[in-house]
C-alpha cells in the first residue's frame, strides 16, 4: 500500500473522519445492510453465497479506511485466535454482534476457520497494493485497570443484553453472551471485548441509561476511539 501515514493501529486512530466502528466489529456491523451487499456483490461476482459476501465485506475494509484503521481487522482476528478462548466463546460474541444473522457453524466451519478466512480475504486485498505487506503481530490490551473498567461498564446492562440476545426478534438466539464477553475481555483483549459488547448492545437495541452512557463514552475516550464508535447506533436514554 502507498499510504505513508502511520501503519500501526496501536499508535492511535486518525482524527477527523466519520468512523462508526473498526476492525472485526466493523465487519460484524454489516449484518444490518446485508441485502444491499448481496445485490452489489452478485452484480459482478455471481458465485456469491453468504460466506463469499461476508468475505467481500472484509476486503472492503482496505478501501473503506486509511491504513491505520484497516489493519485493525487483522489485529482483532489475531487477538482472538492467539488467546486461550475456545471456539464456542468466540462464536457467541461474533454471532451476537451480527444479531444472529451469520453463524459460521451453519456454513460448515468453526468460528476460528471463519476468522482465518476473513483475515485471508483482507490480506489478499492489501497485497494487491503492497505484495510484501506482513500484518503486525497482535498487540492486545491487557491492562488490568482497563479490563475492570470494561467489566464494570457491562454490569448495569448485562441482564437486559443477555435477555435480548436469547430472545431476538430475528436471527439466531445466543445464550451465555455475557460470560462470553467477559471471557474475551479477560483472556483476549479489553479493547476488543468492549467493542463486541457495544456492537451487541447496538444490534439488539438495548436501552442505555444516562449514567451508563456517560461511562461508555468515557471508556471509549480511554481507548482512543474515533468519536462515533461509541455514539453511533447506541440506544441511549439521555434525553
Amino acid at each position: 500500500m502507498t499510504d505513508d501515514r502511520e501503519d500501526d493501529a496501536e499508535d492511535g486512530f486518525l482524527e477527523g473522519t466519520y468512523t462508526t466502528d473498526i476492525g472485526l466489529t466493523w465487519l460484524a456491523s454489516h449484518w444490518i445492510v446485508l441485502e444491499h451487499h448481496y445485490r452489489e456483490y452478485i452484480k459482478s461476482r455471481p458465485d456469491g453465497g453468504p460466506v463469499m459476501v461476508w468475505l467481500w465485506i472484509a476486503e472492503m475494509s482496505v478501501d473503506e479506511f486509511d491504513r491505520s484503521k484497516a489493519v485493525q481487522l487483522s489485529q482483532d482476528v489475531q487477538r482472538l485466535l492467539s488467546s486461550a478462548l475456545d471456539d464456542e466463546t468466540i462464536r457467541k460474541v461474533w454471532v451476537a454482534a451480527t444479531h444472529g444473522v451469520f453463524d459460521p457453524e451453519e456454513h460448515g466451519m468453526s468460528t476460528s476457520v471463519w476468522l482465518r478466512k476473513a483475515e485471508g480475504a483482507w490480506l489478499a486485498r492489501v497485497r494487491q497494493d503492497d505484495p510484501a505487506f506482513m500484518p503486525p503481530p497482535p498487540q492486545p490490551v491487557v491492562d488490568e485497570t482497563l479490563r475492570q473498567a470494561v467489566l464494570g461498564a457491562m454490569r448495569p446492562v448485562a441482564a437486559s443484553l443477555d435477555l435480548a440476545a436469547q430472545t431476538p426478534a430475528l436471527g439466531k438466539p445466543v445464550t451465555g453472551l455475557i460470560p462470553a464477553l467477559e471471557q474475551v475481555v479477560a483472556l483476549a483483549c479489553a479493547d476488543l471485548g468492549y467493542r463486541f459488547f457495544l456492537r451487541a448492545m447496538k444490534a439488539y437495541n438495548v436501552p442505555v441509561p444516562k449514567t451508563s452512557y456517560d461511562e461508555f463514552v468515557a471508556l471509549g475516550e480511554r481507548f482512543g476511539y474515533p468519536e462515533w464508535v461509541v455514539h453511533e447506533g447506541l440506544n441511549d436514554r439521555t434525553d
